[in-house]
């Protein structure tokens, strides 16, 4: 396929997006100017996000050019077994909301590294507010906007950089005066066009199939799919698969993807920051079941367009072209609309990571080594933090980027070398009062390298060299997939905490978490909306097992 120009009607659609959600997010801001002068307004909204704020801003922080491009990457390759990672996601932000979050309520922290910082001390913040600096900056800013910039050279024959350049100064623009509020409350708009685009698409390539633009056409062309490619339809893949390693069979269900998911949504700035800039806890509750919805609904739109190329267009050059070029087949205003929803997710997800990554510059760093520096400073270096984050996700996006066929799977494997050990210091932060910084530190410390060295045994088995020590290691120890190195990992990173924790002094008690103090009954929406959750993923679970 060719890349095709957006005809003047389609032009018409994007730009009337782009003015309205720029002025929506400004009408937003200036509705309550007092909140762009305070860290407390800029950062968390003045803690007034309702619940359907929240849950529409937690999936528009999420899903960007990384999850539709990369996710229909992987569907064409894979099938249909990626949406695991959006399914599991459902059951773990229920976890998230009946657990973590009144623990965080409860404690009064605003940034996941404040946490650590409460808990362990400075030493630990710092650490981890550099580390969550540097993967935010050059994994998911990154990503989304190197993607993004693919998904428009694409489907215009814009410059790739070009086009990276205008979706990160766009996405730094609309929000930098308003912050959190501007983006959290203009992502209804944002989740809405994304879903209603998403529907489009998956309408318009499957009616194809069925060789008819109608609902039966629809249906006719999803029974083809399914049966040309029945193997592209298993939830859990067999280990004759040649993409086991990439999702090991029932370890989905009970592995390393847990892992991976409870780091995600339940200890990352710019999804937890969201929740705690709820009005209440039962408000953010509420935010996080809504979310979870939204999250069954994902593999339809993301998941399935990449799947429906198997047909549509075999013979794409790389997989991550597979939901670009499902776009060209659009008609006209159909593609301008899609084209709006696929620059709105990218929009709102790079807005949400250059929020949260001023957050964590400003409330982790610089608050903390200047704690006389005034509010309204703070909001100021802020929004210069933004624009320096931007700017380096720009300059590196190719030359980090630009040869990786999956890049989904790339910044996962990335995002796999901490995760583990990031669950096990929160996990026992909470819930052990005998977890020590050194036990952190070490966590850390054995956990990242326990990851490297399960790298370089994976590396060496798929590029043997006839060296001693290479052929020692082929020999002898297993090329593990990528989910199930993160679960050994995890239990590697839990044994050294407790054991170093033991070895080293209690903390002083004030810095432990008293869990009988805090209240973890939910409310019976939050109940009612969980069950619901749960038999409809075993539902699917059940149909595409």
């Amino acid at each position: 396929m060719t890349a095709n120009s957006l005809s003047a009607v389609d032009i018409a659609i994007t730009i009337a997006y782009a003015i309205g959600i720029f002025v929506l997010a400004q009408y937003v801001t200036r509705r309550r100017p007092e909140l762009q002068t305070s860290t407390e307004g800029y950062f968390f909204a003045g803690n007034q996000l309702p619940w359907w704020a929240i849950g529409a801003s937690l999936i528009a922080a999420n899903i960007s050019a990384e999850q539709i491009i990369g996710m229909s990457g992987s569907g064409f390759r894979i099938g249909l077994a990626v949406a695991s990672y959006e399914w599991m996601s459902a059951a773990t932000l229920l976890l998230v909301g009946k657990f973590a979050l009144p623990v965080f309520f409860s404690s009064g922290i605003r940034t996941m590294p404040g946490f650590l910082a409460q808990r362990f001390g400075p030493s630990v913040r710092y650490l981890m507010a550099v580390f969550w600096l540097a993967q935010y900056i050059l994994i998911n800013l990154t990503a989304i906007l190197w993607l993004g910039g693919t998904a428009i050279t694409t489907v215009t024959g814009m410059d790739p950089m070009l086009a990276v350049i205008l979706l990160g100064c766009f996405s730094l623009a609309y929000q930098l005066s308003g912050g959190l509020k501007a983006v959290a409350l203009t992502d209804i708009v944002q989740v809405s066009l994304l879903t209603l685009g998403g529907l489009i698409i998956v309408a318009v390539t499957l009616s194809r199939i069925g060789g008819h633009p109608s609902p039966a056409g629809v249906i006719r062309g999803a029974s083809e799919l399914i049966r040309q490619f029945p193997e592209h339809f298993k939830m859990i893949l067999p280990k004759s698969s040649p993409y086991y390693k990439d999702l090991p069979g029932i370890a989905v269900l009970v592995g390393g993807m847990w892992i991976m998911n409870i780091s995600y949504w339940g200890f990352n700035q710019y999804i937890i920051q969201r929740a705690l800039a709820a009005k209440s806890l039962s408000e953010a509750q509420k935010g996080i079941a809504f979310a979870g919805y939204l999250k069954l609904l994902m593999p339809l739109i993301v998941v399935v367009p990449g799947m429906a190329a198997l047909i549509l267009a075999p013979d794409i050059s790389r997989s991550d072209q597979a939901y670009p070029t499902m776009m060209t087949l659009l008609p006209t205003g159909c593609l301008g609309l899609v084209f709006a929803a696929l620059v709105a997710a990218i929009v709102a997800s790079s807005a949400s990571k250059i929020n949260s990554i001023a957050t964590i510059f400003t409330m982790d760093i610089v608050k903390p080594l200047n704690p006389t520096i005034p509010d309204g400073r703070l909001v100021v270096i802020g929004r210069f933090a933004s624009a320096a984050a931007l700017l380096t996700a720009i300059i590196v996006a190719k030359p980090l980027l630009g040869s990786f066929d999956q890049v989904f799977q790339f910044g996962q494997s990335l995002t796999g070398f901490f995760a583990p050990a990031i669950v096990v210091i929160f996990v026992l932060g909470m819930g052990w009062r005998h977890c020590t910084t050194a036990g952190a530190f070490s966590a850390v410390a054995v956990g990242f390298a326990a990851s490297c060295i399960f790298y370089l045994v994976s590396y060496l088995h798929q590029h043997p060299s006839p060296d001693t020590v290479s052929h020692w290691v082929v020999g002898h120890l297993p090329d593990m997939p990528f989910l199930n190195r993160v679960g050994w990992v995890f239990w590697i990173s839990l044994v050294t905490c407790i054991g170093v924790s033991l070895l080293t002094d209690e903390p002083p008690s004030e810095t432990t978490i008293d869990l009988g103090k805090i209240d973890f009954r939910t409310s019976k929406s939050f109940n009612a909306a969980a069950l619901g959750i749960i038999l409809i993923l075993t539902a699917l679970y059940a149909i595409f097992w």
